[in-house]
């Protein structure tokens, strides 16, 4: 994919009512973690996508589409196919995606196998005034210096090195940490095109931190997070606090088992990065 491609892509997949993908790809065009392929007709024009993320050892795969009138004829295949090499020449070990109920049988096929589950799980905004959650640490703006802490806690959190994808994403405008006596104790780091990737070993810090999203939303609004099926703490938490499930979706992996904490995780930057 190169930029004059952006505009193309774009359009193509929102006339497939697949969202609008402009901010995701400006990034992954510009990343050196990132490699994003288009798939061409005769014509020239764009009928496939797809994206890897390098994260140290484990590669990423996803926004695999393909235009209604090219599907069953191979291009998921052959842009998946592309996806996987970009990250085998990257050296990776381990090869992670989530999939759509459509795309699952293509990646099944190709050697992945169910690692465990997403839960998307969603909430309205609240009032300035609205109680929260004891006050277990301080909530406060990413500083430069922060960028060891929640690389470990990400490190340990996820089994991936995403400092690459981090040092690009992270700001004082929309990355907060929460402080705690013994250090950072957690973080959501927000993107341009919406996710946030937010990790806390503690479930009372991911509380603190989405109740402050949820303010800083204000009501009217609807936000999400999304955590691992492993996470039956966090998932009871959340539900209390008034959260509920919208959607679930599986994630895939092929190669070496990652040595991770998915009950850390709380939000992705979306499902082509982890």
């Amino acid at each position: 994919m190169r930029p004059a491609d952006l505009d193309p892509a774009v359009a193509a997949i929102l006339a497939d009512e697949w969202g609008d993908r402009r901010a995701w790809f400006t990034f992954a065009i510009s990343s050196p973690d990132c490699h994003a392929v288009v798939a061409e007709d005769g014509d020239g024009a764009i009928v496939g996508t797809g994206v890897t993320t390098i994260n140290g050892p484990v590669g990423w795969i996803g926004t695999i589409w393909v235009a209604p009138a090219h599907r069953r004829h191979g291009l998921g295949r052959a842009l998946t196919e592309a996806t996987i090499d970009a990250a085998d020449a990257a050296s990776c070990r381990t090869l992670v995606l989530v999939a759509t109920d459509r795309g699952r049988p293509l990646y099944e096929g190709l050697g992945f196998e169910v690692q465990t589950w997403y839960r998307t799980m969603e909430a309205p905004g609240l009032e300035a005034q609205s109680p929260g959650p004891p006050d277990v640490g301080r909530i406060r703006p990413f500083r430069a210096e922060d960028l060891d802490a929640i690389g470990a806690l990400d490190r340990r959190a996820t089994g991936e090195d995403r400092r690459g994808v981090m040092t690009d994403l992270a700001a004082p405008d929309g990355t907060r940490v929460i402080d705690r006596a013994d250090g950072v104790g957690g973080f959501v780091i927000r993107a341009p095109w919406g996710g946030g990737a937010t990790v806390a070993p503690r479930v009372e810090d991911a509380l603190a931190m989405l109740h402050a999203r949820r303010i800083a939303s204000g009501p009217g609004k609807r936000l999400r997070c999304g955590i691992l099926a492993e996470n039956a703490a966090g998932a009871e938490a959340l539900e209390a606090d008034g959260w509920t499930e919208a959607w679930r979706a599986p994630r895939l992996i092929r190669g070496e088992p990652l040595d991770w904490h998915p009950e850390h995780i709380w939000g992705q930057f979306n499902h082509a990065m982890g």
